[in-house]
């Protein structure tokens, strides 16, 4: 069973759309940012750094309850330790992990400085502009990706997952997703799959 503790944004929905694409049993603890909860004793000692998601796994390596943080390590471990959405072949894993790191360092961070800046643009103008200037290059280069291949490293993975969160914001950060029908229709297409219905549906709220 995974202790998975969540809230709802894009990074703490990609861990509930993993567990809901691979079948995995799931506990919610909904971390309610409103309330402080992220900065409660009992959350630190499973997370240091205060933020979502984090998961416990009761049945870890060993068979020994294990705890982990960082919401890209936790799609990798769950990948792994599934053995679903992460390629046997190096090549291909390889492939996977590069997108995601993508998206941890490109994607999630700029296009949720785009969304904050959005919301006080009169204050910021210049943060606006240099944020959404470095989103809509993001999404170019998904677009030309994508224009490729159906997914990003070929079949859907972790990388797709951890890339969908961020992009059904866009309009958060005043993205059009008709101005990149390749990233449209890749769009689209996940938001099809059951599994990631259920899974942005966490924590109810």
């Amino acid at each position: 069973m995974i202790q998975l503790y969540t809230w709802a944004t894009p990074n703490g929905r990609k861990v509930s759309i993993m567990l809901e694409e691979i079948g995995m049993a799931y506990e919610v603890h909904p971390v309610n940012f409103g309330q402080g909860d992220q900065f409660k004793p009992e959350y630190l000692a499973i997370n240091p750094n205060n933020k979502i998601p984090s998961i416990i796994d009761t049945d870890g390596p060993g068979g020994k309850s294990f705890t982990l943080f960082e919401s890209g390590a936790i799609l990798m471990y769950l990948a792994e330790k599934s053995g679903k959405l992460w390629p046997a072949d190096m090549r291909q894993r390889y492939m996977v992990i590069q997108w995601l790191m993508f998206q941890m360092a490109g994607v999630g961070p700029m296009f949720g400085q785009a969304n904050y800046f959005y919301r006080i643009e009169e204050k910021a103008p210049f943060a606006v502009e240099r944020f959404s200037k470095e989103a809509l290059r993001l999404y170019a280069v998904l677009e030309k990706e994508l224009g490729q291949r159906e997914y990003l490293a070929g079949d859907y993975s972790i990388a797709d997952i951890a890339t969908y969160t961020w992009v059904g914001r866009h309009e958060g950060h005043k993205v059009k997703l008709e101005q990149f029908p390749n990233v449209k229709r890749w769009f689209d297409k996940i938001s099809e799959r059951p599994a990631v219905q259920r899974g942005m549906a966490v924590p109810k709220t």
